[in-house]
């Protein structure tokens, strides 16, 4: 069920016209039938008005849309509005000082060097072999522009040298990532022991983690951590891709 249809079903549920919820979030009931029709998308902040006035969280309300809509958020923006739910009216009104002083230094910023305007990410350059990458301040990189064929929620990109994440990632490709949490099956990047890492996470229920080659070809460069090893891991983001690859045979 997309964002509309769930926003159509969540206010006749609630018993709510839409001259009344438009009301309520200060817009047309016209307003209210594009975001129903999915023919408009709501501002952030109406957005987030919209989830007191009915009374629902961004996961009920957006449900399997996440991924699908275009407007989709990720695991930090949705994180970032259930937190925005549990401040005071007076803290939220803080928040949305905060976002319009941020938006109009961003306008006269934009005002000066219009050639900027464009969003970029900064793509990480350093090479390395066999799937490693370098995502790290400091190091080589350039900023690229957000294309409409680059995610949505990409904050940064690395390019991926060597063939252990073959056919996903193949060798020379960019990898576009976000800095979330991961789930079990999530191609991610890692920092092991200093060297850095794309691979696919799991995590058994002993704590035990493992960072596979998507290419079992090369299984000799996957990574096993037990818990006390002494080992460090650090995640920096999930790489964004269409769909979650399948785990090893020996994890089904």
């Amino acid at each position: 069920m997309g964002f509309g249809e769930q926003l159509r079903k969540t206010r006749e549920d609630r018993k709510i016209t839409r001259a009344e919820l438009a009301e309520m979030l200060g817009v047309s009931p016209s307003a209210i039938g594009n975001y129903e029709t999915s023919q408009s998308f709501p501002r952030e902040e109406v957005l987030l008005r919209l989830f007191d006035a009915l009374q629902i969280s961004p996961n009920d309300l957006f449900c399997d849309s996440f991924r699908a809509s275009p407007f989709s958020l990720s695991e930090a923006e949705k994180t970032l509005l259930t937190r925005w739910r549990t401040l005071s009216f007076t803290g939220r009104q803080a928040v949305y000082a905060l976002v319009d002083a941020l938006e109009t230094m961003q306008q006269e910023l934009l005002s000066l060097a219009p050639e900027r305007a464009e969003r970029q990410i900064p793509l990480y350059c350093s090479p390395a072999a066999a799937g490693y990458v370098s995502p790290v301040m400091g190091e080589d990189f350039d900023y690229i522009p957000v294309t409409p064929d680059v995610p949505a929620a990409a904050e940064f990109a690395v390019r991926i040298r060597g063939d252990s994440m073959e056919p996903v990632i193949p060798d020379g490709s960019i990898a576009y990532v976000s800095r979330e949490a991961l789930q079990s099956g999530d191609v991610g990047i890692f920092c092991v022991d200093g060297d850095m890492l794309c691979k696919q996470y799991y995590r058994d229920a002993l704590g035990i983690t493992y960072l596979f080659s998507l290419n079992r070809a090369r299984a000799d460069a996957d990574v096993v951590l037990t818990r006390g090893s002494g080992r460090s891991l650090t995640c920096f983001g999930r790489v964004l891709l269409q769909r979650r690859p399948n785990l090893p045979q020996l994890m089904c």
